[in-house]
């Protein structure tokens, strides 16, 4: 086992960094790369953090590999366990291998290659609010222009790329009146529910999702609801589907709304549109071959979920994701085998390795 790697990963989540909460543990790690791995670190006005990390016996084109710093909740005084060849939480919190793993995988890597070209290690904030570090990082810090982001599951899988998100906030206003005198007043809820019926939800088609997530409205049992707020989404992989989709959602809450003399205010958002890089691309080349050099068969895919590397390509750079090899993400079972911790390291240390010889 290597201890060295299980006990930093175990030390990085000790440290808090609920989503917005990232600060103290962006420091820590800072500090932590300035001292063993000589990088220049920057912490951009986003509080995203760029290492770069000097070549050893290379010169090879750089690299950027990435991890976000942030948890999802519940994520505060996270107490790892080791049982059994695996690390779990005591089980009251997530344990934070979503990224953490990743990050601790990154540095390991990066510490023990033989010889490396410039490495960028890269520290993102707020992903798991919206991909919102990715949408803002410093690009001018980037010596690299192709890299990985290693935040999935499984680590032979490269993910080429992602959707278009959408991202619909509905508030509906009718008339309150009391529950006995019903015709004095307009009925969000019920608006609501008719706009709802006017659109297909869940799975539209192999690659266009639609769901509506929230509705929260009404005070009283004996009043006719005056407002009504719903939260909803769609993706595609074809920013045209996506754009289609979210545009009948947007129309089925005004219509339904005017058709009673009621008013629907809808703020439509596109979170990030859809990219992939291309299978042909040297970052997927790469992927692969260091794959295969660590004993795993190397696949690809195209998700339905947004990653940083959806983003991060979208603003001039080939980003492809890698898993950390965790289980269970964004749960109290969340837990990681060593085993898959040290695959991950070692599929990194190779592409380090590769780069520097020229992939």
């Amino acid at each position: 086992m290597n201890e060295r790697l299980v006990n930093a990963f175990c030390e990085m989540v000790k440290i808090d960094s609920e989503s917005g909460n990232e600060e103290r543990f962006i420091a820590y790690i800072k500090e932590q790369l300035e001292r063993e791995l000589d990088a220049a670190c920057t912490i951009d006005a986003h509080g995203n953090l760029v290492a770069r990390v000097p070549a050893l016996n290379s010169d090879g084109e750089a690299v950027f590999l990435a991890a976000h710093g942030d948890t999802v909740k519940p994520g505060i005084g996270i107490e790892p366990v080791v049982v059994d060849g695996v690390v779990r939480s005591k089980g009251d919190t997530i344990l934070g291998a979503d990224d953490k793993a990743g990050l601790a995988a990154i540095i390991e890597a990066v510490r023990t290659a033989a010889r490396r070209p410039v490495v960028d290690i890269v520290v993102t904030c707020g992903e798991e609010i919206g991909l919102v570090g990715a949408k803002n990082l410093d690009m001018s810090l980037l010596t690299a222009k192709q890299g990985f982001i290693v935040d999935s599951d499984d680590p032979a899988t490269i993910i080429l790329g992602g959707p278009t998100h959408a991202s619909l906030d509905i508030e509906i206003t009718g008339r309150a009146a009391h529950a006995a005198m019903p015709d004095a007043g307009i009925s969000a809820i019920r608006v609501a529910a008719h706009a709802i019926t006017r659109f297909e939800e869940g799975k539209l088609d192999a690659e266009t999702v639609a769901n509506v997530g929230i509705i929260e409205g009404g005070m009283i049992r004996n009043g006719v609801p005056e407002t009504v707020t719903i939260k909803a989404e769609c993706r595609s992989l074809s920013d045209e589907k996506c754009r289609a989709q979210a545009e009948k959602m947007k129309r089925s809450f005004e219509e339904a709304a005017a058709e009673v003399n009621a008013t629907a205010n809808v703020d439509l958002r596109y979170e990030y549109s859809a990219s992939m890089v291309d299978e042909s691309k040297p970052i997927v080349a790469l992927g692969k071959k260091a794959i295969a050099k660590a004993g795993r068969e190397p696949g690809t895919q195209v998700i339905l979920g947004g990653t940083d590397a959806l983003v991060l390509s979208g603003r001039g750079v080939d980003a492809v994701v890698l898993g950390y090899g965790g289980k269970a993400a964004h749960s109290t079972d969340e837990h990681i085998e060593i085993s898959e911790l040290e695959k991950v390291t070692e599929i990194l240390r190779n592409i380090v390795e590769l780069a520097a010889d020229g992939g």
